[in-house]
């Protein structure tokens, strides 16, 4: 009751705005968790980190690690914080997030607004991470080799994160989805793994692909994540499509994000389940916001999920009610164990 009323007087706010104060009461302990939600079906081997959960924190949510120890306690099995670049940067004017109420959404734009890397990294290293927490690894927007600042992020916060993922899928960087190209990709995640070999602990390595791909650009990826040695495939980012929006705000400029995602990263995340065999897991994000929509993006092809603008419209208790409805869904189906369920059922997407 008292989540819902909070969700209303949000909801009149301006997004952004309200984004802050969500964040402002998590960090004053307004807004306290159960801690992670787990069984023995829920725990999760995910590149040899283990979860409690498989139902994780999207990267965007806590740009700069200011509320990781709260997060922690939310429900969630892991987290990710991020985007961080070499250097602070405002990101674009606002502005620049919009909900999409009609369609259970929202557009951004933030352009990698962030703290920089020295910053995030102390606020890292300054908590005990109770659940795995990674980084999402950022370019500047006027780097001169943006690269290069991936591999200089992961140098920098690598010993204090569980994981990273290079985010090349962003749509909000003039043209920092070229990177994705096949030789392009190629080389930047050579310049990532050499970084992540010179840690004193190397760390798994995640790589956070657009959903707007070409069967022939999912094969030039999958290939290459497997030819580096990726750890995982997070399947996927906002998408640039704005077919069937029934909201005034549709045609602002930006990533999308939420229930209209939904069909497509699953429809993505299946095609890479089928091309990668197994060879590396797979992480499936895009507009999960229930229970049922988290099984299904398993039984397409993914280890584990994860969640951002469902908690716009679901509440913060939204992670801790997936797990536990996860938990009865699988029961039901008889998987003893998260891993049995995946990629169970992904033909459905594929046609």
């Amino acid at each position: 009751m008292l989540e819902r009323a909070g969700l209303a007087l949000m909801h009149r706010m301006e997004p952004e705005r309200a984004h802050g104060l969500a964040l402002w009461a998590l960090k004053a302990g307004l807004a306290r968790g159960p801690g992670p939600v787990t069984s023995p079906r829920l725990r999760t081997d995910l590149a040899g980190m283990a979860l409690p959960n498989p139902i994780g924190l999207a990267a965007g949510f806590d740009k700069n690690a200011t509320a990781v120890g709260p997060l922690m306690r939310a429900g969630f099995g892991f987290l990710e914080v991020g985007a961080a670049t070499p250097r602070p940067q405002p990101g674009n004017p606002r502005p620049r997030l919009f909900r999409l109420s009609e369609d259970l959404a929202a557009i951004n734009r933030f352009g990698f607004n962030n703290d920089g890397m020295a910053a995030i990294a102390a606020r890292l290293a300054a908590i005990a991470h109770e659940i795995p927490v990674g980084l999402n690894l950022g370019a500047n927007k006027d780097s001169a080799d943006r690269a290069e600042d991936f591999a200089t992020v992961l140098g920098h916060c690598g010993p204090h994160v569980a994981f990273a993922t290079v985010n090349v899928s962003s749509p909000n960087t003039e043209r920092l989805r070229d990177l994705q190209g096949k030789s392009a990709l190629r080389a930047l995640l050579s310049g990532v793994m050499a970084a992540n070999a010179g840690l004193a602990h190397p760390i798994p390595i995640f790589l956070k692909i657009a959903p707007d791909l070409s069967p022939a650009e999912l094969q030039d990826i999958a290939e290459a994540a497997i030819d580096a040695g990726l750890s995982g495939i997070i399947a996927t980012n906002t998408t640039l499509d704005r077919d069937g929006l029934k909201s005034p705000r549709a045609r602002e400029k930006g990533g999308l994000s939420g229930q209209p995602l939904f069909a497509r990263s699953t429809r993505v995340l299946a095609r890479l389940s089928q091309l990668t065999a197994g060879a590396v897991p797979l992480i499936g994000v895009g507009g999960v916001a229930s229970a049922e929509q988290a099984y299904a993006k398993i039984k397409a092809g993914a280890s584990a999920v994860q969640l951002y603008t469902g908690l716009v419209y679901g509440g913060l208790s939204l992670a801790a009610r997936i797990a536990r409805d996860l938990d009865r869904l699988l029961a039901r189906d008889g998987h003893e164990t998260v891993a049995a369920a995946v990629g169970t059922d992904r033909k459905p997407w594929l046609q």
